[in-house]
């Protein structure tokens, strides 16, 4: 069943070719001789041909051919055949003479010759057998490749069921909170969103700056959770919400804001971001009082650390950015193109 229905490895498929052989061999011998004289002639041939095929494809062709070693390939070929050919030709000759001859027969070097020409006709064989094999090896990876893929492509519709069905979850509680308490429910939809983006818009290499922007304006909303008074934030946006950037890009600035920037106990804190176009540049500033507390002089330079690093990928070397401390101002500045 294995052999219709294509599940063979290579192994199996090479043992149904040298069982094809030898029932072959013993119905062409049949006619002409008896059932256990073509039984044990079929099995000599076949051992034989066996021998001189993976001789070939298992130890003279990668050992000296494929290394480079031409000549002495075809003077090892040429022993190797006639080595093999007066062997098979004695082996013959004393079963024959053992088991089924009238009388003995004494071996010629007519008959000898028949075996080493036939030798051969099967190392010439032995070229398309090692072709076959390699073709069939080449089809099953290409099949597990194909397997592989599709499995891939089911695991990735699942990773998008279950974020979807999150998202289906929170729209529901959505409404029910939106006739209870109609702030919770808005907070509810920007985290909605905000999952919306990580699985729909950030694996993507680019996203369009109104929906970064709509991004960030969501992250700010739920940052506004854990402070305790109301922050002066102002959100300048002069530019074409359609052109695109990488995602996140803009998101290290406004996140080091929230997590080193802001002081909750304080009822003055101030958040100034700019996105701003000018010709075919788009620059974005952030600018955030500082707590009294002084800051770490580390605490906020692994955010704009990776985001250099990632600039550079990006732009190499055709980008700005600064971050600085003026006073009691905090500054971040970014400059990079838009393609």
């Amino acid at each position: 069943m294995k052999l219709f229905s294509g599940k063979l490895t290579a192994v199996q498929l090479q043992q149904s070719v040298w069982v094809s052989v030898f029932v072959v061999i013993m119905l062409s011998l049949l006619p002409m001789d008896t059932f256990g004289q073509a039984f044990a002639y079929a099995i000599i041939y076949t051992a034989f041909y066996a021998a001189i095929i993976y001789g070939n494809i298992l130890w003279l062709f990668p050992r000296l051919y494929q290394k480079g070693h031409i000549v002495l390939y075809i003077l090892a070929v040429i022993v190797f055949l006639f080595v093999v050919g007066i062997t098979r030709g004695f082996v013959t000759m004393t079963v024959y003479n053992t088991f089924f001859a009238p009388k003995p027969q004494v071996m010629t070097f007519k008959v000898l010759s028949t075996f080493i020409v036939g030798g051969i006709l099967i190392f010439l064989l032995s070229f398309i057998f090692r072709i076959a094999i390699a073709y069939f090896d080449l089809k099953r990876q290409s099949e597990e490749i194909i397997v592989q893929k599709t499995q891939a492509e089911l695991n990735l519709l699942k990773s998008q069921v279950q974020p979807h069905f999150l998202f289906n979850t929170l729209n529901n509680i959505y409404y029910e909170a939106y006739l209870e308490a109609p702030r919770t429910a808005a907070l509810i939809e920007r985290l909605s969103n905000i999952m919306r983006y990580f699985v729909d818009e950030s694996p993507k290499q680019l996203v369009s700056i109104g929906t970064e922007v709509q991004f960030i304006e969501n992250y700010i909303e739920l940052e506004k959770i854990r402070i305790r008074y109301d922050i002066s934030l102002n959100f300048t946006k002069v530019c074409d919400a359609a052109l695109s950037i990488p995602p996140m890009l803009l998101m290290a600035f406004v996140e080091n804001v929230f997590k080193h920037g802001i002081d909750k106990s304080s009822a003055d804190n101030r958040i100034s971001l700019s996105l701003i176009q000018e010709s075919d540049r788009l620059l974005f500033t952030v600018e955030n009082t500082l707590p009294d507390v002084p800051l770490n002089p580390n605490s906020t330079g692994s955010g704009i650390g990776n985001l250099r690093k990632r600039l550079i990928l990006l732009y190499q070397d055709d980008f700005e950015l600064s971050a600085q401390n003026n006073g009691d101002i905090y500054r971040a500045h970014l400059n990079i193109p838009l393609k």
